[in-house]
């Protein structure tokens, strides 16, 4: 187990490279600033909601409001 910014964190994680829309992050930190979410806690409750709740599954599968040239975001 190791400790980072006073969160455990276990050793059974993945380390992974993703890329994230700048301009999203940016409106992801400024909206977390004075809180204790991380974009690590989100992406993991993200995949667990995807994994678990069909209806949240299917809502992601069909959101269709991110649009960047060239991507697959």
């Amino acid at each position: 187990m190791c400790i980072y910014d006073g969160e455990i964190i276990m050793k059974n994680t993945k380390l992974t490279s993703v890329k994230i829309l700048e301009n999203l992050y940016k409106r992801f930190k400024l909206n977390t600033v004075n809180t204790k979410m991380t974009l690590q806690k989100l992406t993991n409750r993200s995949v667990d909601r995807f994994l678990t709740d069909e209806k949240f599954r299917e809502e992601i599968e069909t959101y269709n409001n991110l649009v960047v040239s060239g991507s697959n975001f």
